[in-house]
């Protein structure tokens, strides 16, 4: 098949959704099929046998770390050079709308798939009395898809809830080569710890933003003084950071990648996920295939991954105190460790290749099917 992936967000930016497509793309590269990338142009060309086309990119005024590419006819240029058997657009919403906009002019099979809480994220940049246009808009664009996908069971009931239409889960998984208890190093963790080896290590990975709710960690650090924080990461959010955890025992290391993001993770002792707004957060996995026990909070997607008391600990995020007091029961060491075993044992078999091998199908099924109604409406 000719496939045309359209995404928000692509390499070098990592997240979850980088992850998850670069891991598909590069699968679906050895099993013959042929993919090209239309994405905002931040420099990437090629990857792994996939061509890159980059769409002109700017920064939005309140959130200039990450760059984005608007809606743009070169869309419509490529689409029509490659001429693909299938369109997928990944969370269409800026340079996303052209995808949706000429995969259906165009009459080409699509599938969109959704990745981003962008309505509930709202809240948190004073948009939030805007959340329902936000949806109205959503659902208009991913009503427009052959199929869509998600990517947990408890946001595909929240879309249907809302209108969304051929809706399926988009199976989710982790490199448990990459991600290995064995890449732990002491060098790594005295850096992670500041040299203070002894401590509990909690480690946060991931964009530093206001929805992330990092400031929460803080009270850890001033109740015990047994633990020190990683933060690993970047975004607009880290000079407030910065400042918030001044004078507490705090490491910013920016972002890292590859081996060193993997020896970050296997030196940490707890991974804490204090953010509410995830849709999967993809590397709650990646931390259980390090042996770390998770820390999160108490919602539908982290309770798909995370079981309490048994691979890690959720607490309740309307209970201000609730994140601390159950950190605080990882000061056990014996507790951390009978954790820690059960998140490798339970992300063992979630390799990328099953993930690859469900959407090359999907892929397949949207392009030999009947399509849907040109550019619908919400009611």
């Amino acid at each position: 098949m000719k496939i045309l992936i359209v995404t928000e967000t692509f390499l070098p930016s990592t997240d979850g959704i980088v992850t998850r497509l670069t891991a598909c793309i590069r699968w679906l590269h050895k099993d013959g099929h042929e993919i090209q990338v239309i994405a905002p142009d931040l420099g990437v060309k090629e990857f792994d046998g996939a061509v890159v086309k980059g769409i002109p990119a700017f920064a939005f005024p309140f959130y200039r770390s990450k760059k984005f590419a608007f809606p743009n006819r070169l869309v419509k240029k490529y689409m029509l050079q490659f001429n693909p058997d299938v369109v997928h657009v990944v969370n269409p919403a800026v340079v996303g709308y052209s995808g949706v906009t000429y995969a259906k002019k165009l009459a080409i099979p699509m599938v969109a798939s959704y990745h981003t809480n962008i309505p509930q994220y709202m809240a948190y940049y004073k948009l939030g009395k805007l959340d329902w246009l936000m949806w109205w808009f959503m659902k208009k664009m991913h009503n427009s898809a052959d199929l869509n996908l998600c990517t947990s069971y408890t946001v595909l009931k929240e879309l249907e809830e809302k209108g969304f239409e051929r809706l399926q889960v988009w199976k989710r998984g982790v490199d448990t080569e990459k991600f290995h208890p064995h890449h732990a190093t002491t060098e790594m963790r005295s850096y992670l710890t500041g040299g203070q080896n002894d401590k509990i290590l909690l480690l946060y990975v991931g964009r530093l933003a206001a929805e992330k709710e990092i400031e929460k960690i803080r009270d850890v650090l001033f109740e015990s003084d047994r633990f020190c924080l990683a933060i690993v990461g970047d975004g607009p959010h880290r000079n407030e950071l910065e400042t918030y955890f001044k004078g507490t025992q705090t490491v910013f290391t920016g972002f890292i990648h590859d081996a060193e993001l993997a020896s970050a993770f296997a030196s940490g002792d707890v991974f804490v996920f204090p953010s509410t707004t995830e849709t999967l957060g993809l590397v709650i996995m990646e931390a259980m295939a390090s042996g770390l026990p998770v820390v999160a909070a108490e919602s539908g997607p982290t309770k798909e991954q995370v079981s309490d008391r048994k691979n890690g600990l959720l607490y309740n995020s309307k209970d201000p105190e609730s994140f601390k007091q159950t950190i605080l029961q990882l000061e056990d060491k014996n507790f951390r460790q009978q954790l820690a075993q059960q998140a490798l044992l339970d992300v063992a078999d979630l390799g990328w290749a099953a993930v690859a091998e469900q959407i090359r199908d999907l892929y397949k099924q949207v392009a030999e099917a009947e399509p849907v109604d040109s550019f619908q409406t919400t009611d």
